[in-house]
C-alpha cells in the first residue's frame, strides 16, 4: 500500500469488489434497456443490481467485508477475512447482530459514560 493514507485500510475487500462488479452488470444490462425501451433488460438489470446488493451483504456477514479505517497493515490484502466485530455496522444490524447492548461495545460504553454525565448534572 502507499504511504499516502497512512495505516489507515481503504475498506477494499472481496465483498467490495464483487459487489462493484454485479452491481456494474447490472447498471450495464438497465442502461441497454432503458435505452432500448426493452422491459425486460431494464427488470433484469433491476434484479441484477438487487442481487449484487444481497451478494454483498452476505459476503460481508461472512467475514469478506470490513470497514475502512485503522488496522494492522496484515489485514489490508482483499484476500484477507475480517476478524473484528463490527459494533456499528448497518449490515451486521440488519442481520440481528446488534451488539450495542452488550458491554463489551464501543456504543455500550458511549452510553454507560452519557447516562453517567447526565445523572452527576443532575442536583
Amino acid at each position: 500500500m502507499s504511504g499516502i493514507h497512512g495505516h489507515h485500510d481503504m475498506g477494499h475487500t472481496l465483498a467490495g469488489w464483487t459487489g462493484t462488479a454485479i452491481v456494474t452488470l447490472g447498471t450495464a444490462l438497465a442502461g441497454t434497456g432503458l435505452c432500448a425501451a426493452s422491459p425486460a433488460l431494464l427488470r433484469s438489470g433491476a434484479t441484477t443490481i438487487l442481487l449484487g446488493a444481497l451478494t454483498t451483504w452476505v459476503l460481508h456477514l461472512t467475514g469478506w467485508g470490513k470497514p475502512s479505517g485503522p488496522r494492522p497493515e496484515s489485514q489490508w490484502p482483499w484476500r484477507v477475512r475480517d476478524t473484528t466485530a463490527h459494533t456499528d455496522c448497518l449490515g451486521c444490524r440488519l442481520a440481528g447482530r446488534d451488539r450495542r447492548n452488550r458491554p463489551d461495545s464501543a456504543t455500550a460504553r458511549r452510553r454507560r459514560e452519557a447516562a453517567g454525565s447526565s445523572a452527576r448534572a443532575l442536583p
